[in-house]
C-alpha cells in the first residue's frame, strides 16, 4: 500500500475551502492506492464555519438540549474551543438521543439525534473525507454524494433498464442497516484510504459514544446512528467494499449476460438479463453480507421478472401467467406500458407507489387534525407548501396522473377537519367544501423531473 503526502508529489497546498478539497481530491485521484496520514491539518476555524453554514439549523436538539440560536450567540469562542479539543483529542462525542419514527409496515425507524455542536464537528470531518472518497466510489452509488440524489439513481435505473429492454431484477433489502454494521469492518476499509491519526480518533469516539434510549446510555460494537451527520458517509464506505467493488469486479466478470446495479444507501436494486445470473447472486449475496455481519430481509429481498412484454396490447401484463410485471423502488412502481406516442412500443412508466401514497395522504390528514384551530389562511400556505414538497419529489415525467389525483385528495381531507371545529359546520358542510375549493386553490401538478428536459 502507497503511503504519500501531497508535497511528496510537488504540489502546493491551497488556503480555502473549495481549493483544498479539489487538492484533496487530486491526490486522492492521481493516487488511487495512497493513503492518507495528514488530513486533519486542513481544518481550522474557517473549514468549521462552512460546516457550520451547512449545517441544519431547524433540526431537533441532541441530548444536551442546544439549539442552532443558542450555540450561534458565541460562535466564534464556541467554534475555537470546539476545534482545540478536536485537534488535541479531548473533545469527548456526546451519546445522540434516540427517537423512533412511524414506518408505513407498522414499525418504527430508529433516529440517533446529535447535539448540535456533534453535528457540526461530524459535517467538517465529512467535508474532509467526501473529495477522497469520491474518487473511488462506483457510478452505482447515488445516496448522499454530490450532485446525485434519488432522482439520478432513478433516471439511471431507467435508462439502464431500458437499454437492456428489461430483465430479471433483483431487490434488495439490508435487515436493519445502520444497525448492524460492524465496526471492526469499517475500521478495516478506513484503513486502506485514511489513517490520520486524529480524525480515526474522531470516528472511533462516535463509533462508541452509543445512544440515549428512555434515560439509558446505551453502547454498542455495531452500528452507526441513522440520523448523524457522518452516519451517510461511513455507510457509503462500508457498502462501497461490501457491494459496490464486489459485484463490478467480481460479479459481472462472471454473469453470461449484461447486469446493471443501482444503490441509494442502503436500498438496491440489480438487473441481470438471464435468470440464471439473478439466482447466481441471490444465492451468494446472502453469504457475501453474512461475512461483513449484515443480512437480507427475508420478505423484502426478492427475484421478479421484468422483461419487456412480447404484446403491446397487453400492456404490463403477462398473458401467459397473468401476472402483472411491476417492482417499486425508491418510492416508485416501475411498470411496463405503451409510449405515450401511440407507437405498439413498451417502455418503462413509473407512478407514486400505493404505500407512499397513502403514507404522504396519512401526514396531511395528521397535521390538519391537530392544526384544526389553526387560522384558515394559514392551513392553507402549509398544505401549498406540502403539496409543492411532494409535486418536488413524485413530479416526474408520466407521473401526472398520480399527482393529479394527490392534489384533488386534499381539500375533502381538509374539509373533514375543519367541520370539526363546531356541530353547526356538519349541516353545512357540503356548502363549506364548495367554498373551499372555490376560495383556497391548490397548485397544479407539476413534473418538476422530466426526462425531455435533461435530453
Amino acid at each position: 500500500m502507497e503511503v504519500l503526502e501531497g508535497t511528496m508529489l510537488g504540489i502546493s497546498r491551497p488556503k480555502n475551502i473549495s481549493t483544498k478539497q479539489q487538492y484533496i481530491a487530486k491526490l486522492a485521484s492521481e493516487s488511487p492506492k495512497m493513503t492518507f496520514t495528514s488530513l486533519a491539518y486542513h481544518i481550522d476555524t474557517q473549514w468549521l464555519h462552512e460546516a457550520y453554514r451547512r449545517t441544519r439549523k431547524a433540526a431537533a436538539p441532541g441530548v444536551d438540549g442546544q439549539t442552532a440560536n443558542e450555540y450561534v450567540q458565541n460562535l466564534d469562542a464556541n467554534l475555537e474551543s470546539l476545534l482545540g479539543r478536536f485537534k488535541s483529542g479531548c473533545y469527548r462525542a456526546p451519546p445522540a438521543r434516540r427517537v423512533k419514527i412511524p414506518k408505513g409496515d407498522g414499525t418504527s425507524r430508529k433516529l440517533g439525534l446529535p447535539t448540535f455542536e456533534d453535528k457540526i464537528l461530524q459535517r467538517a470531518v465529512a467535508m474532509l473525507l467526501e473529495p477522497v472518497y469520491e474518487q473511488d466510489f462506483q457510478d452505482a452509488s447515488h445516496g448522499f454524494r454530490p450532485s446525485r440524489s434519488c432522482h439520478t439513481a432513478l433516471a439511471s435505473l431507467w435508462e439502464g433498464t431500458m437499454r437492456m429492454h428489461g430483465g430479471w431484477m433483483l431487490e434488495v433489502d439490508v435487515e436493519d442497516f445502520f444497525g448492524t454494521v460492524d465496526h471492526s469492518h469499517l475500521r478495516d476499509f478506513l484503513d486502506r484510504r485514511v489513517r490520520d491519526g486524529v480524525v480515526r480518533r474522531a470516528i472511533d469516539k462516535w463509533l462508541g459514544a452509543g445512544v440515549i434510549e428512555k434515560g439509558r446510555h446505551v453502547r454498542s460494537s455495531s452500528g452507526t446512528p441513522q440520523g448523524g451527520v457522518l452516519s451517510p458517509m461511513l455507510a457509503n464506505i462500508y457498502l462501497h467494499e461490501v457491494i459496490d467493488r464486489w459485484f463490478e469486479e467480481d460479479v459481472k466478470p462472471r454473469m453470461k449476460g449484461a447486469c446493471l446495479e443501482i444503490r441509494y444507501a442502503d436500498d438496491m436494486v440489480f438487473v441481470f438479463a438471464k435468470r440464471s445470473d439473478a439466482e447466481r447472486v441471490m444465492n451468494v449475496l446472502a453469504k457475501r453480507l453474512d461475512r461483513f455481519g449484515l443480512r437480507l430481509h427475508p420478505t423484502k429481498s426478492r427475484i421478479s421478472d421484468f422483461r419487456r412484454p412480447r404484446s403491446p396490447w397487453f400492456g404490463a401484463r403477462d398473458n401467459s401467467q397473468g401476472k402483472t410485471r411491476a417492482f417499486v423502488f425508491l418510492g416508485f412502481t416501475h411498470y411496463w406500458a405503451l409510449s405515450a406516442k401511440g407507437r405498439r412500443t413498451q417502455v418503462i412508466k413509473r407512478k407514486t407507489s400505493s404505500k407512499s401514497f397513502s403514507r404522504a395522504l396519512k401526514r396531511v390528514s395528521e397535521y390538519c387534525r391537530r392544526n384544526r384551530h389553526v387560522p384558515v389562511g394559514v392551513q392553507y400556505k402549509v398544505l401549498c407548501r406540502k403539496i409543492q414538497g411532494h409535486y418536488a419529489y413524485f413530479g416526474i415525467t408520466g407521473n401526472g396522473k398520480a399527482l393529479e389525483r394527490f392534489q384533488k385528495a386534499i381539500h375533502p381531507i381538509w374539509a373533514k377537519w375543519l367541520s370539526r371545529r363546531n356541530l353547526r359546520a356538519l349541516a353545512t358542510k357540503f356548502t363549506n367544501f364548495v367554498l373551499l375549493q372555490q376560495r383556497y386553490a391548490f397548485p397544479p401538478p407539476r413534473v418538476v423531473h422530466s426526462i425531455y428536459a435533461v435530453k
